[in-house]
């Protein structure tokens, strides 16, 4: 591969990859092909899911995956939220395993024991089946797009709704010790903290570029996430002392 090669440079085997996630896949070429600097609509289920996270928290996983771990798939970012692509059925699993690993957000109050562990862990929107997502342009620009470059829906996007994921609608299932698996070779260069002042709020972090790149799954995913939070904040094993407990002097004891 090139070196002058980009990790936010979206090749035309990448191009291919995420327009077969569409019913048709020659007419999102085509439009890519006329107008390649139009963000497009495409539903995931089928092809990948897509596991979005609020900017900062995802920049940590995002930072777990390549130092740590395997590596990631393609990852975007859109309007302040990070767009990491992971293998489908991870939208419908990933909430699970953060639930019976209590780093979940659901029912917890906010003086549980829990909820200062799982307060750390910003919100995962999880899409999957039924749901679409944007996705940015292939040639990246520095200035904001044209008003008639705004985001197009294809045929098959406009029919899927675009409500992440329920957690709640799976049940928990064995519990695991996360760790992140072997994928293959990775896929581009690790991406940098640098970013230009001035883009678009829809860009590739780490592209696609090609056919078949390798997608994380949900075991990694909770890996990186629960990684990302450790980071973020302290855990103690201890529990929190009684502020009403009386303390005794043990050294005066005969």
């Amino acid at each position: 591969m090139s070196s002058a090669w980009n990790a936010s440079d979206v090749t035309p085997d990448g191009a291919a990859w995420l327009a077969s996630a569409g019913t048709y896949p020659r007419s999102t070429l085509a439009l890519w092909e006329e107008r390649p600097h139009a963000p497009v609509v495409l539903p995931c289920g089928s092809v990948f899911d897509v596991v979005s996270a609020p900017a900062m928290f995802g920049r940590r996983m995002l930072d777990r995956l390549w130092d740590d771990g395997p590596g990631s798939g393609p990852v975007a970012e859109f309007r302040g939220r990070m767009l990491l692509f992971a293998a489908p059925g991870t939208a419908h699993r990933l909430p699970v395993l953060l639930e019976w690993e209590e780093w979940g957000t659901r029912d917890r109050g906010r003086d549980a024991p829990e909820a200062r562990r799982t307060n750390a862990v910003p919100p995962l929107l999880c899409h999957g089946t039924g749901d679409a997502v944007t996705v940015p342009a292939p040639s990246e620009r520095t200035a904001d797009p044209a008003p008639s470059e705004r985001t197009i829906p294809t045929d098959a996007a406009r029919s899927e709704r675009t409500t992440p994921t329920d957690p709640a609608r799976s049940e928990r299932t064995t519990p695991a010790d996360p760790a992140p698996s072997e994928g293959p070779a990775r896929t581009g260069p690790a991406p940098t903290g640098t970013t230009a002042p001035a883009r678009s709020a829809s860009r590739w972090l780490v592209a696609p570029d090609t056919r078949q790149p390798w997608l994380p799954g949900p075991e990694v995913l909770l890996w990186a996430a629960v990684r990302a939070a450790r980071s973020a904040v302290r855990i103690s094993i201890f529990p929190p002392a009684d502020q009403d407990a009386k303390v005794y002097d043990v050294s005066r004891r005969r």
